[in-house]
């Protein structure tokens, strides 16, 4: 028979700043997560490429749930056969509807799981960058935080993070550019870099 899962009080982590691991810390705490048997759900906000080694992995690991809600890459197939790299095609953006859609659609899961028992961890992967975008309003994020269960831990990321969500996180991380491939034309890698 399984042990029960200790009691923990769960936190509100913020991942921020313009220097690349904001999505990568999420994932090493979602992975660490998984580990050690908790059920961690990821939204992916404005990601849809589904060629991302996150999104595939997730379907091996029975814990870990990753649902995307921006538009799939059309050509995600030749990229995961090293046919095609990703450049900046942009034939995986969203109009500026779409993108308040699939927020919406979003936000209204992750209120839902926030609440829920199933999970133990909530990743919200690019939430600052709605905010940020206006796509959807502080102070409907500021009462998921503080409406979700106390033993939820909570992690949002994405650059410019509100003060308010600082305010309101037990971790806040702020990651600086020191250098960075991006700006001696290297394009983003796979299975590095997505």
């Amino acid at each position: 028979m399984p042990k029960a899962k200790p009691k923990r009080q769960g936190l509100v982590h913020v991942y921020t700043g313009d220097g690349k691991g904001k999505t990568t810390t999420s994932l090493g705490l979602a992975l660490r997560a998984v580990g050690h048997g908790l059920n961690v759900y990821v939204i992916q906000f404005l990601k849809g490429g589904g060629f991302s080694g996150e999104y595939d992995a997730s379907r091996d690991l029975d814990r870990l749930t990753i649902k995307q809600f921006g538009k799939p890459c059309p050509y995600s197939e030749k990229i995961k056969n090293g046919e095609l790299e990703c450049g900046n095609c942009k034939d995986c953006f969203l109009t500026r509807t779409q993108e308040r859609e699939k927020v919406a659609d979003a936000l209204l899961l992750a209120e839902e799981i926030a609440k829920s028992k199933k999970y133990d961890v909530l990743v919200l992967d690019e939430i600052n960058n709605t905010v940020s975008r206006k796509l959807t309003s502080v102070a409907r994020m500021k009462r998921l935080i503080k409406s979700k269960r106390p033993d939820l831990e909570l992690i949002l990321t994405g650059r410019n993070a509100p003060k308010e969500f600082i305010e309101l996180a037990d971790y806040v991380t702020e990651m600086k550019r020191v250098k960075h491939p991006f700006t001696k034309g290297i394009r983003a890698r796979y299975g590095i870099d997505y």
